[in-house]
C-alpha cells in the first residue's frame, strides 16, 4: 500500500491511471521493505480466507512494492493479476519485482474499474481514504457475481505508537503546521458498519480483528517502522531541522511506552481489521 500525504491518492487522470503524482512527497519503498516479513504476514492471513476456485481477473489496489501482489499471483497463477498504487517509487519497485505483471499509477479516490474483477485485494490502504460507506459500495460494484473484496486495514490509532504522534505534533514549534496531520487517516468503522454497508451493496461479509505482536530491536526500530507509514503525514510537511526534532521527541515517548524486554526487544502491538466480502452470485 502507499499514500501521498496531503493529496490522499493524487489528482486523477483518465480513469485514475498513470496520473502525475510526483508533486507531493512520495513513499520510500526501500524504507517500507525494511520490515517486509512483518508487513507481508497480514496479506498472507487475508489471502488464506479468500475462497475462490479459479478467478480470471485479480487486482491489488494500493499494491506498494508488489509484495502483496506477489502473493495473489502465486495463489492464483491462472489469473490475470495487476496492481495499482499512487506512489511512483512503489510502482517502480513492483515492476522490477514482478516484470510479468501489469502495474499502474492510480488515484483510488476516483478510480473505477473498466470491467469487473473476481478479486479486489486491498491490503493496508483503505484507511487512507474517506467515506467508507461510499467507498466500499463502489468497490463492491466492481466485483463480478461471486467475486471477493478482501481488505485489511491497520486499526491502531488508539495504540501508544499513534497517540505519541498526535501528542508530539501538538507540543512543539511545528504545532500549527501539523494541526491537520492526524486527519490523513480515515476513521475505521465498526464491524456492524462494514457488515451493513456491504450487505446494502449485495455482499456477505466475514470480519475479524487480529492484534499482531512484533518483537523489534528497541525504540529506534519502532520509529523506523512508522517512518514509512503513520509518521509520513507528520514528517513530510516539516523542514529538515524540525523533522529531526520531531523524531527525537517522538522517540522519547516511544521509549517510555514500549519498555525493553529482558532480551532487549520491544513488543509493538499492531491491531488490524480484516474484511472478506463476497458478492452474491447472479
Amino acid at each position: 500500500m502507499a499514500f501521498v500525504p496531503g493529496r490522499r491518492f493524487g489528482a486523477g487522470a483518465r480513469n485514475g491511471l498513470d496520473c502525475d503524482m510526483a508533486a507531493k512527497p512520495d513513499w520510500d519503498a526501500e524504507q517500507y521493505l525494511r520490515f517486509e516479513d512483518e508487513r507481508t504476514r497480514p496479506s498472507l492471513d487475508l489471502l488464506q480466507r479468500v475462497r475462490l476456485a479459479a478467478p480470471a481477473r485479480c487486482i491489488d489496489i494500493g499494491c506498494g512494492p508488489g509484495n502483496s501482489t506477489e502473493l495473489v499471483a502465486a495463489r492464483f497463477p491462472q489469473a490475470e493479476v495487476s496492481g495499482l498504487d499512487s506512489s511512483p517509487d512503489m510502482i517502480e519497485k513492483a515492476r522490477k519485482r514482478l516484470p510479468g505483471l501489469a502495474f499502474a499509477l492510480a488515484d483510488l479516490d476516483t478510480w473505477s474499474a473498466e470491467s469487473r474483477y473476481d478479486l479486489i485485494f486491498a491490503n493496508a490502504v483503505l484507511q487512507w481514504l474517506p467515506d467508507h460507506a461510499a467507498l466500499f459500495a463502489r468497490l463492491a460494484a466492481a466485483l463480478k457475481p461471486g467475486g471477493v473484496l478482501a481488505v485489511q486495514m491497520p486499526d491502531n490509532l488508539a495504540e501508544p505508537s499513534h497517540r505519541a504522534m498526535a501528542e508530539t505534533a501538538a507540543e512543539g514549534p511545528w504545532a500549527a503546521r501539523l494541526a491537520g496531520a492526524a486527519e490523513a487517516r480515515a476513521s475505521i468503522g465498526s464491524f456492524s458498519d462494514y457488515r451493513r454497508w456491504l450487505a446494502a451493496a449485495g455482499c456477505a461479509s466475514d470480519l475479524w480483528r487480529t492484534t499482531y505482536v512484533h518483537a523489534l530491536d528497541g525504540a529506534d526500530a519502532i520509529v523506523e517502522w512508522f517512518k514509512s507509514t503513520g509518521l509520513k503525514p507528520y514528517l513530510d510537511p516539516l523542514p529538515a531541522e524540525q523533522r529531526a526534532g520531531f523524531i527525537a521527541r517522538y522517540r522519547e515517548r516511544i521509549a517510555q511506552a514500549y519498555p525493553a524486554e529482558p532480551d532487549g526487544k520491544v513488543l509493538l502491538r499492531f491491531p488490524r481489521l480484516f474484511i472478506v466480502a463476497t458478492r452474491a452470485a447472479a
